[in-house]
């Protein structure tokens, strides 16, 4: 590296302070050394209103994510007679879990690790409202390992101070600090300095968010501050650098980084997050009158006269009435080593076409929802838990108990095709009426609804949600091993320089039901996460399994000598993505119909948050609107300092 272009660093808080030319906006921010910043409330009531209602109301919430769980939750709080509705099997959304057996063993599986930050103030409102604190456990800090010891680990651990000193004491505590590579006497350099210390909400988005972050890094940009924290922590937002807005990103550090008094150190559950959060948030839920319904698939939206008038909705199989194209996939093809079958789709989202040209078959297995894999007798095998179906996608072999579903070929173009569900369904629909209702879907789930709105919907609302975006797909592949082995990082840490991992849980430290396994049996229980691949590079879910694996014996080597007894592959496209030039055009939390509001982590927010908190807060702020139409009191909502010290 160019020594000009490294910044040299004293250990003496002082000369940093110099160094970076902040030292003006240290002098006026000294207190917060001493005194830890407090959150700031988003839109408080000045007034003292009713919390409860006098008169009855209902409200209709679809999806029970943690973003309707919390919705659900305030409103049932407040007197309203709530009907929550989710289309899979259990709560939870991308915090569901489910059981799975391994061995004589049942343990509930997950969509991979979550960390529950310090600054998630929302979520931990929520926590401590149902006194579940017991339910989490601290996990002290949290590492990023470099790849061939390309940087030494960077540890993160909590901290109690506000902008400039929480960067200072990262600076201090780096062992890669001299490789940073800025030097904010480059002009460059300096203008990312800016952008990255002074958020703005409206600011930062005008000037930044017609770049990706790749395209915003391409030039001169300090290599080191890309390496050690843009890129890994960018993925961690589960959204690829060429695919997410440059003033995303910086969202999404002032909110974990720079805004942050924090820290970073974060806690885990001790149980599954289903058994930790999602339960006592619903069981909060039907306490207070409300309902919940699962298996529950909407089939028709009735509006008119700017506003929904009835929701109807059907519980089981359904098969999809409404046509949808899907694009065609010949990587998956050429992958599986046949061609005389097309594929269309990606993700967990794959149909074969037959041969006749008429028929679809999903490739989606009916146990977990992996892809099955064609195979020369024309059977379809399942690479995560060994299900077989035949040709016609009728179960072969458990552990799946259902077929694949059935589609009919509407239309063909030269790389899309329509299908529509093959048989209709007598499963009895049933109607809701409401005086409000919240989508708290994720953006597949409110695409599909928008798909079933009978009536002439506003076109701007519409055209905004058909141009919701979806991130590359997550891969989440956890292992069995009969035996433990030697790990020097934190329990939960961040990967990066590999192909496809960006980082390793191991759960047989963290959560009970795997701790007791690990005792009883002397294993280990490890998961590997990929935030947003490329389809190109993984089309298969073979080809993820077999690369998780590889890179699991080159990041614990030990393990080589170990044997494997399990493991279950998680494997999705529906996380919301945040591509450049979106942030104008994403729906807010109220919408042109006048009793629907918005609520997910798609959704445009007043105040910087990421990822389960982004989730809460929304489900919040849509609550916060029916109780303020009615006249009530509105929940505090908490955010970090919305805006950067040094505005752009």
């Amino acid at each position: 590296m160019d020594h000009q272009d490294i910044l040299s660093f004293s250990l003496s808080r002082r000369a940093l302070l110099k160094t970076f030319g902040i030292g003006a906006t240290a002098g006026l921010l000294g207190y917060s050394r001493f005194s830890k910043p407090q959150p700031t409330v988003h839109q408080p009531d000045v007034l003292d209103l009713p919390r409860h209602l006098s008169q009855p109301k209902t409200a209709v919430v679809v999806g029970a994510g943690l973003a309707g769980l919390a919705c659900a939750y305030e409103l049932s709080q407040r007197g309203f007679a709530v009907t929550l509705l989710e289309r899979s099997p259990q709560l939870g959304g991308k915090i569901a879990s489910w059981p799975i057996q391994v061995g004589g063993d049942q343990f509930q599986m997950e969509h991979g690790f979550h960390g529950f930050f310090p600054q998630y103030y929302n979520l931990k409102s929520l926590v401590a409202e149902l006194g579940i604190q017991q339910n989490f456990v601290d996990l002290k800090f949290y590492s990023v390992v470099f790849r061939e010891n390309q940087y030494q680990p960077e540890v993160f651990r909590p901290s109690h101070s506000a902008f400039p000193w929480n960067i200072v004491d990262l600076a201090i505590a780096s062992p890669n600090r001299l490789r940073w590579g800025i030097n904010l006497t480059h002009p460059k350099h300096w203008q990312v300095f800016r952008a990255i210390t002074g958020f703005h909400p409206q600011k930062s988005y005008q000037k930044l968010d017609h770049l990706s972050v790749a395209e915003w890094v391409a030039s001169d940009f300090p290599r080191g501050l890309y390496d050690l924290y843009f890129l890994p922590f960018a993925k961690s937002s589960l959204n690829a650098p060429d695919l997410m807005s440059a003033a995303e990103l910086m969202q999404f550090f002032h909110f974990y980084f720079f805004g942050n008094p924090e820290g970073l150190a974060f806690n885990g559950t001790k149980q599954d997050m289903g058994t930790s959060l999602v339960q006592p948030i619903a069981e909060a839920i039907l306490q207070n009158g409300g309902k919940i319904i699962t298996n529950a698939i909407v089939s028709d939206v009735q509006y008119a006269e700017d506003r929904i008038q009835t929701l109807k909705y059907q519980v089981g199989e359904v098969s999809a009435s409404v046509p949808f194209w899907v694009d065609r996939n010949p990587l998956f093809a050429a992958n599986v080593g046949t061609m005389t079958k097309r594929f269309y789709g990606a993700g967990d989202q794959m149909f074969a076409v037959s041969e006749n040209g008429n028929e679809a078959i999903s490739l989606t297995c009916t146990h977990q929802g992996c892809t099955v894999q064609p195979q020369a007798d024309g059977q379809f095998h399942c690479p995560c838990h060994g299900a077989v179906f035949d040709a016609q996608g009728r179960v072969v072999r458990a552990p799946a108990e259902r077929d694949l579903p059935r589609f009919k070929v509407v239309q063909q173009q030269v790389d899309q095709i329509q299908l529509v569900g093959a048989e209709g369904t007598t499963t009895p629909a049933h109607q809701l009426q409401a005086d409000y209702y919240v989508f708290a879907t994720d953006v597949p789930g409110t695409q599909y609804l928008f798909n079933h709105v009978s009536g002439d919907v506003p076109a701007q609302l519409q055209q905004q949600i058909q141009s919701l975006a979806i991130a590359d797909p997550f891969a989440v592949c956890r292992f069995w091993f009969d035996r433990d082995f030697e790990w020097f990082h934190s329990d939960f840490t961040s990967l990066s320089g590999y192909r496809l991992t960006d980082s390793i849980t191991l759960y047989h430290r963290i959560q009970d039901q795997f701790i007791a396994w690990a005792e009883r049996t002397g294993g280990s229980v490890v998961e590997l996460h990929a935030y947003c691949y490329k389809e190109q590079e993984f089309p298969t879910q073979a080809d993820l399994i077999a690369t998780f694996e590889q890179e699991l014996y080159e990041i614990v080597p030990s393990l080589r000598q170990a044997t494997l007894l399990h493991r279950e592959l998680v494997n999705q496209k529906n996380f919301s993505g945040y591509p450049p030039h979106s942030y104008a055009n994403r729906p807010e939390t109220a919408t042109p119909i006048l009793n629907l509001l918005f609520a997910g982590d798609w959704v445009k927010m007043p105040f910087p948050c990421g990822l389960m908190e982004r989730a809460v807060s929304s489900g919040l702020l849509a609550a916060n609107e029916v109780l303020h139409r009615e006249g009530l009191q509105r929940r505090a909502i908490f955010s970090v300092n919305p805006e950067g010290i040094l505005q752009i």
